[in-house]
């Protein structure tokens, strides 16, 4: 990143920031993480091989999966289970749940949360604001 670039990464503690993909502060899935983490989503009841995970991947070697696998382990996203000789690998939590902790860090990572709610809110769609604003009145009403 040249240094009249903008960083776009608000948990950012470089200055100026000088990394070609900045990830400070920000537990960031790499492209295959995130695809393999989509396919275990998908499926949040059912324990996968490394096999059942590398055959959605033809372009990608087994040991690459299951390297990306380890990782999502080691990064406490998945579970690794050991049946009758072969491993099975599941998330550990929903897809929304790990979204919601990313904005909940992006959120904490500046000094002024609630303008940047005000500004979040202002991007929303006319659907997602609704949901939101359910959201809200259900957490209201179990408040009372």
């Amino acid at each position: 990143m040249s240094s009249d670039t903008k960083c776009e990464n608000p948990s950012c503690s470089c200055d100026p920031c000088s990394c070609a993909n900045c990830v400070c502060g920000v537990a960031r899935l790499g492209d295959l993480e995130r695809r393999v983490m989509e396919i275990l989503w998908k499926e949040p009841n059912q324990e996968l091989t490394g096999r059942d995970v590398a055959d959605v991947f033809p372009e990608s070697a087994y040991t690459t999966v299951a390297t990306v696998l380890d990782r999502l382990v080691r990064k406490g996203l998945v579970r690794r289970r050991m049946v009758r000789g072969s491993i099975h690998f599941t998330a550990i939590g929903t897809q929304g749940a790990y979204t919601a902790v990313l904005m909940r860090e992006a959120l904490s990572a500046g000094d002024d949360p609630e303008s940047a709610l005000v500004r979040f809110t202002e991007t929303l769609s006319t659907s997602e604001a609704a949901i939101l604003r359910k959201s809200l009145g259900s957490r209201a009403g179990k408040a009372s």
